[in-house]
């Protein structure tokens, strides 16, 4: 249920993104509590992106899940911000996360809702 959407304007390397996504998906699991059986990553590189005026390293990154804690954002964050960093070397204060909680009748697997 939970899915992590990672775009940059940055290349990755194809044979970085798998340890890019497994970590990812490592990272949003254990951060949320939640098996990561459920969990979804995707990346998206070199977009065209621009961020405070510059095409710099950046990246943008949206987490969706249901029962999305709201007191937990900031541990997130800094979770998030350190794996792109370490995996793309883009500098935290460029990157951009929008957190959503989705209600349980609006996510959809298998056939039905949560």
């Amino acid at each position: 249920m939970p899915l992590l959407t990672i775009q940059t304007n940055q290349p990755i390397e194809p044979g970085a993104k798998p340890g890019l996504l497994k970590s990812a998906s490592e990272t949003v699991a254990s951060a949320l509590g939640k098996p990561e059986q459920y969990v979804m990553v995707n990346a998206h590189a070199n977009r065209d992106m621009l961020f405070a005026g510059s095409d710099a390293p950046l990246a943008y990154l949206e987490l969706k899940s249901i029962g999305l804690p709201e007191d937990k954002t900031r541990d997130l964050s800094l979770a998030l911000c350190a794996l792109i960093h370490e995996n793309l070397g883009i500098d935290t204060d460029r990157i951009y996360i929008e957190f959503a909680n989705a209600d349980r009748h609006m996510w959809g697997w298998n056939s039905g809702t949560f």
